[in-house]
């Protein structure tokens, strides 16, 4: 049935579906670039926080390296440090690092240091090992190295010490190392 002439009804357009009267809508973004940008981004940040971390690392060895190297720069330097490690610390593999290659003439210092062991075990005491200033007497690739080595310790209550001067012999090979060590008074 028609509506009649004239009505609002007849004026009405003609019903359609609502995809038919909506203009057709823009494609949605698509996720793609932003996910490109975030991946890109990430990708960044990644590659510069695993560069930070290799410099981090290389310094680390570096340093770690130089820490650890025995010094060896001078004659009174190496014979310091070889008392400390065998005398002091009684640590063979580290006195090793500051001796000559080859033989040597430190036969009077390994004694000094049985010696030490033993009166330690026989008076159950601890005994510390000290040494004075380091008089150095230079020779080119070779040097004399002469101190004070002293040993106290408090037995029955009684502070005691004894003082004995030696010499070092020292040689530069690639650094000073120590070649022979002799009680000289």
């Amino acid at each position: 049935m028609q509506p009649p002439a004239g009505s609002q009804v007849s004026r009405v357009p003609a019903q359609r579906t609502p995809s038919e009267q909506l203009p057709p809508a823009p494609p949605a973004p698509a996720p793609q670039p932003r996910r490109r940008r975030l991946r890109t981004v990430l990708i960044v940040v990644g590659g510069v926080l695993g560069l930070l971390l290799l410099g981090g690392v290389a310094t680390g060895f570096v340093l770690y390296n130089r820490a650890a190297a025995p010094d060896r720069s001078a004659p009174d330097v190496v014979v310091d440090n070889y008392l400390r490690a065998f005398l002091v610390d009684r640590n063979d593999a580290r006195a090793n690092l500051y001796t000559c290659e080859g033989e040597t003439q430190l036969d009077s210092v390994r004694s000094l240091r049985s010696d030490l062991l033993a009166r330690e075990q026989e008076l159950d005491v601890t005994i510390l090992v000290s040494w004075g200033s380091l008089e150095v007497e230079d020779h080119g690739k070779a040097a004399s190295v002469v101190t004070t080595v002293r040993r106290s310790a408090t037995v029955d209550g009684i502070q005691q010490s004894l003082t004995d001067t030696w010499q070092f012999d020292v040689k530069d090979q690639e650094g000073w190392r120590v070649c022979g060590g002799v009680k000289v008074s």
